[in-house]
């Protein structure tokens, strides 16, 4: 079950358990290792001395060598369906995702804001030490749904698409957007490419991911929060992702937000009242909803081909 369209639907399945089972692993994590190389490449590449032009295509050839090259070794190596299944393993991040989200979810639920800020901050890419209780909320399903696509759903449609490489390319792009992907003035040039192919990886995952969310959730609510918000949003994926989920949960998302000590102000997101801390394990369970009904498509037609 490793050729055509959907190339091994039973070693996806597999790998979502093992990630399951076993999480991230805790040390020697390959994409911690590749986080460090990159952010040494970056420094030794990205300073402010070289003009912008060049920044712009050291950080392009940077994307490539950095993207490009695993995944052709990757491609070049003979298939085993336990290779691939070890690759999209750690491609993936749901259990993560639902450790970090549900530390805060705790929090909350005992009244410790302050630990609940220090917990949402490890999700979360904006300012977190003046949250209030429904900003942590809301900070952390924001994350869970962006997330959901970036660590679950895309790893597992380019794993469809194209294998084990297409998922390893996929995610490894998708960490540099993380790293690089800013319109600040460190990385505006640098960051460019980087921040280019994570949108067109991201492009078909993500409207997948809102579709998703939308047929588990509460649908033709999310739908309409999709079809007339996302477009607000500053990202062009993100976008249908946070719409499609805060409409199927019935919540009041986005708003402005402050990274980096200035405050961004971001389009609302959804309808209904602001998210509070049981709202973070429905968002997880959403999730559990949209992975199950993929896997579930996924391992039919893969027995009907």
């Amino acid at each position: 079950m490793t050729g055509g369209l959907l190339p091994g639907a039973a070693t996806a399945a597999l790998a979502v358990c093992l990630d399951l089972l076993l999480g991230e692993p805790r040390r020697w994590h390959p994409l911690v290792g590749f986080g460090s190389l990159a952010a040494r490449l970056e420094g030794a590449l990205n300073t402010a001395a070289r003009p912008d032009g060049q920044r712009r295509a050291l950080g392009a050839l940077a994307v490539i060598g950095l993207v490009g090259l695993p995944t052709a070794l990757l491609a070049a190596l003979p298939r085993h369906a336990l290779v691939d299944a070890a690759v999209l393993y750690l491609a993936l991040g749901w259990r993560s995702l639902s450790e970090h989200a549900g530390a805060v979810a705790a929090a909350l639920a005992t009244g410790d804001l302050p630990a609940a800020r220090q917990a949402v901050a490890r999700m979360v890419s904006r300012d977190c030490a003046a949250l209030d209780a429904p900003g942590v909320a809301g900070a952390a399903v924001e994350s869970v749904l962006e997330n959901g696509n970036d660590a679950v759903f895309g790893a597992l449609l380019w794993f469809a698409v194209a294998g084990a490489p297409g998922a390893l390319a996929f995610r490894l792009a998708n960490t540099l957007d993380a790293m690089w992907g800013y319109r600040s003035e460190r990385f505006l040039h640098f960051g460019w490419a980087a921040a280019r192919l994570d949108d067109v990886l991201n492009l078909i995952p993500a409207r997948l991911s809102a579709l998703g969310y939308a047929l588990c959730g509460h649908t033709r609510q999310a739908l309409s929060c999709w079809r007339t918000q996302a477009r607000a949003w500053k990202s062009p994926n993100a976008g249908p992702v946070m719409a499609a989920g805060a409409g199927a949960l019935g919540l009041l998302l986005g708003g402005p937000a402050r990274y980096h000590g200035a405050w961004q102000a971001r389009p609302p997101l959804g309808v209904g009242v602001p998210a509070g801390a049981a709202d973070i394990d429905r968002a997880l369970a959403l999730l559990r909803r949209c992975l199950a009904l993929w896997l579930a498509l996924g391992l039919m037609i893969g027995l009907a081909t």
